[in-house]
């Protein structure tokens, strides 16, 4: 049986990110995914994980990210790259947390990677924290999706195991780890359609 609900922040509860990486790609005529071809490159030690897992300053970052993407052919100072990164939220996505916390049926949290805590960096966070009973940020805890021990966190936070909770994440790599600790998951492409499956998980109206 479900018991918690588990979100990402970007691509799920905001725009992705991507769509603003294509957005400077194409205004600078770098090759089409280049950005998300540094970030996925050496993925757990490179400038972006070290970020997230507050190993490096933004100023760090932001040499470090310059440096990683000239060997790969353009140099893009970091600092560029998280301008990009703030979304619009999704009014859809935000109702339907609202929603499943108030069946009082199940617990909701926020696991997110990020470089900058939701509280110095999303307008209203105050507000919108209180629609959650856990949030997980990478930068605070020092771990990162997809290490299973970042999922580990919320699970121990919420008293809950694996089968009892449903992920919703934009990237299937996040989401691997997820299905083998025992969660069911919902890779967000459309929110429509994420929420129309999640509403047959719970057996709550959500669109």
């Amino acid at each position: 049986m479900l018991r918690a609900v588990l979100f990402d922040f970007g691509g799920v509860l905001t725009t992705s990110p991507f769509e603003a990486f294509a957005s400077y790609e194409r205004a600078r005529k770098l090759p089409e995914g280049f950005l998300r071809q540094v970030n996925a490159t050496n993925p757990d030690d490179n400038a972006w994980a070290r970020l997230e897992r507050g190993q490096l300053s933004v100023a760090d970052f932001d040499s470090a990210f310059a440096s990683e993407s000239a060997t790969a052919g353009h140099r893009v100072p970091g600092a560029d790259v998280l301008g990009l990164l703030a979304g619009e939220l999704r009014p859809a996505m935000i109702n339907a947390v609202g929603t499943i916390r108030a069946t009082g049926r199940f617990f909701t949290g926020l696991l997110t990677n990020n470089a900058v805590p939701l509280a110095d960096s999303v307008p209203g966070w105050d507000t919108l924290a209180g629609n959650f009973d856990t949030v997980v940020e990478s930068s605070r805890i020092g771990v990162r999706k997809p290490d299973p021990r970042f999922y580990a966190v919320a699970l121990e936070r919420l008293g809950i195991v694996p089968t009892e909770a449903v992920f919703l994440d934009d990237l299937g790599v996040n989401l691997k780890p997820a299905r083998s600790m025992g969660m069911a998951t919902i890779k967000v492409t459309s929110p429509g359609e994420a929420l129309g499956e999640l509403e047959g998980m719970l057996g709550v109206q959500l669109t």
